[in-house]
């Protein structure tokens, strides 16, 4: 089955608006970390001088290899994470802001989806009761308004009601998976942060998961940030996609630039050495990326892609090359752009 044609693409019934509703103003994140018992300490900077916003309504991917910094930024986002500089702003204010009840409510309105829906889910809870958990948590409803919610919830992701009296290991993987998204939808969230959630799922489950993101986008008119390393997929169902590479944000693009490869040189390597999203439309990407990601610990200076730019100047080694906006909604941050 290909994966990628099995997923519809976006048509935005609720369409994105002009108004972020979450924001990324020059953020970065650096830990300490030392190798051995008596080793040096040292910086490892994860995230550095990332800016962007979510739009509300929208579905906004972002797409790296390992290491690039995607979790670091979704943990930010959560608040499980701390940035280092800059700021995170939701609904216009900083997350630093938002204290007691106001933080409770910020936590029901921006949920995650993680990869392993085996280590989201408690093996010795039944179904309803991990539905039932942020219900009695954020006090929500009487004992029947959450019996009804989380049939409700069921029906949304396309679970039948037997599946409450089961325990994780009797369901299959994409069964947890909706699961875990139904209790993610309990509290009627405005943002819904999937980190790799269809990573580990077979090929058809990843389509019918993705289509049910996208459904749930148009039905709730949820904004959504997918993350995941595979550009094709992002591509796919995203508005828009933001490439890192080592913590840097290279490129910002509609999804329309990206579906013809990007304009930064590490965008159009990803989509190069990506499996071919459609051979009917005759993308084939066979190409291998050079290299291997250098570690956080001893970045490259300069352009941090130039040690595997196969465009890279001598200039690449030594500037740091500033964001520049190509179109509205495209912007690089590659030297081969700026003005002559």
């Amino acid at each position: 089955m290909n994966t990628i044609s099995a997923y519809r693409p976006v048509v935005p019934a609720t369409a994105a608006s002009g108004d972020p509703i979450l924001r990324f103003a020059g953020v970065g994140i650096s830990f300490q970390t030392r190798t051995g018992m008596f080793g040096k300490a040292r910086a490892l900077r994860a995230v550095q001088d990332v800016s962007f916003e979510l739009l509300r309504g929208e579905v906004l991917g972002i797409v790296g290899e390992s290491g690039s910094g995607k979790s670091t930024l979704a943990r930010m986002a959560m608040r499980l994470l701390a940035p280092s500089a800059g700021e995170i702003l939701y609904e216009g204010r900083p997350l630093a802001a938002y204290k007691g009840a106001q933080d409770k409510r910020l936590r029901g309105e921006v949920q995650m989806v993680f990869q392993d829906p085996n280590a989201s889910l408690n093996p010795r809870l039944s179904i309803e009761q991990s539905l039932l958990e942020p219900f009695i948590l954020h006090r929500r409803g009487s004992r029947q308004e959450r019996q009804a919610e989380i049939l409700r919830l069921l029906d949304v992701v396309g679970l039948p009601p037997t599946v409450l009296q089961r325990y994780p290991f009797e369901l299959s993987g994409g069964q947890k998976q909706r699961v875990v998204i139904a209790r993610a939808l309990a509290l009627k969230p405005k943002v819904l942060i999937a980190d790799e959630a269809v990573a580990a799922l077979d090929a058809s489950v990843k389509a019918q998961i993705i289509n049910l993101l996208l459904d749930l986008r148009q039905e709730f008119g949820l904004s959504i940030i997918f993350i995941s390393h595979d550009l094709p997929m992002v591509q796919a169902m995203c508005d828009r996609v933001l490439v890192l590479y080592l913590g840097r944000l290279m490129e910002t693009a509609p999804r329309a630039v990206v579906a013809q490869g990007g304009m930064h040189p590490y965008t159009r390597a990803l989509w190069k050495s990506s499996p071919a999203a459609d051979p009917d439309q005759g993308l084939a990407h066979e190409e291998t990326l050079a290299g291997e990601i250098p570690s956080p610990l001893d970045p490259p200076g300069g352009c941090v892609f130039h040690t595997r730019c196969p465009q890279a100047t001598g200039r690449c080694r030594e500037a740091v090359p500033e964001r520049r906006a190509l179109s509205p909604g495209h912007d690089v941050a590659c030297i081969l752009f700026e003005p002559s």
